[in-house]
């Protein structure tokens, strides 16, 4: 599987920006919910097993998942500190450095079909291995954020794009409300610096920008009014207001301002 390959990118992609920090610069605070770096990367880390486990041994994902249901209540970034060993700093990185090229390879060796067990409903090993991609690219933003680096520009991208595109509806239906039709189309440049066309033409209804600030707004690593995206249309502007290409309960987007580059 090509997202496979994209997961290992851009988790290469944030092993580099990591490699040469200092332990004390993994306790520095990220604009996402003020974690630190440290608990961005154990977070990543504990999700990268869990999504191993569901591949390749299921009951020790049902362990996994119990060890989860039995840490509720409790401050879960305390669980996934206890599922990482108590790791921090460069120990960490080395831990998370050496465990996703296993998990891209186990990934890139699987029936695409397959059916995987997870946290919510089931889902294909194509979804599980892109849905890791989209966070470890999307929780990577605030560190790159915090330490004032210009991310590189990655065809991985295009992955989230279209994870956004067929989570239209979802961001509607999860908030129970009425999925407006038709759907918007978008125009995106995309890393290679092409104009890439997604979704059928719909008239008054688009998105035209960057690929990565589209990425942005519907992983919520940005609010709409702090890119240079152009919104056309009633359904394209309430959808970019509340976007949403990640499960669980509804979240709202960051403020206005509120996660933005670093001035270093």
């Amino acid at each position: 599987m090509k997202q496979a390959e994209d997961f290992r990118g851009v988790s290469a992609d944030l092993d580099s920006l990591l490699s040469d920090l200092s332990d004390a610069d993994f306790e520095r605070k990220t604009g996402f919910k003020s974690w630190s770096v440290d608990e961005i990367l154990r977070h990543l880390h504990v999700w990268n097993r869990a999504a191993l486990f569901s591949l390749m041994d299921a009951a020790g994902f049902k362990v996994f998942m119990q060890d989860v249901t039995a840490s509720r209540g409790l401050n879960f970034r305390d669980f996934e500190k206890g599922q990482a060993g108590g790791l921090s700093g460069q120990a960490l990185l080395d831990a998370w450095r050496g465990f996703y090229p296993e998990l891209s390879d186990a990934f890139a060796a699987a029936d695409p079909k397959a059916r995987l067990p997870w946290a919510g409903p089931s889902m294909s090993a194509r979804s599980s291995i892109t849905a890791r991609l989209m966070e470890t690219w999307s929780h990577a933003q605030a560190i790159y954020d915090e330490l004032g680096v210009d991310r590189p520009l990655s065809d991985a991208l295009d992955n989230i794009v279209v994870l956004g595109m067929n989570t239209y509806g979802w961001t509607f239906a999860n908030r129970k409300l009425e999925v407006p039709e038709p759907r918007p189309q978008l125009s995106l440049t995309v890393a290679s610096g092409e104009m890439q066309i997604f979704g059928d033409d719909t008239e008054g209804e688009r998105i035209e920008g960057s690929a990565q600030e589209f990425c942005q707004v519907v992983t919520q690593c940005r609010n709409i009014a702090d890119t240079s995206l152009k919104v056309t249309g009633e359904n394209a502007t309430r959808w970019m207001a509340m976007a949403q290409c990640f499960a669980g309960p509804p979240q709202d987007p960051p403020p206005p301002g509120a996660r933005a580059k670093t001035a270093v």
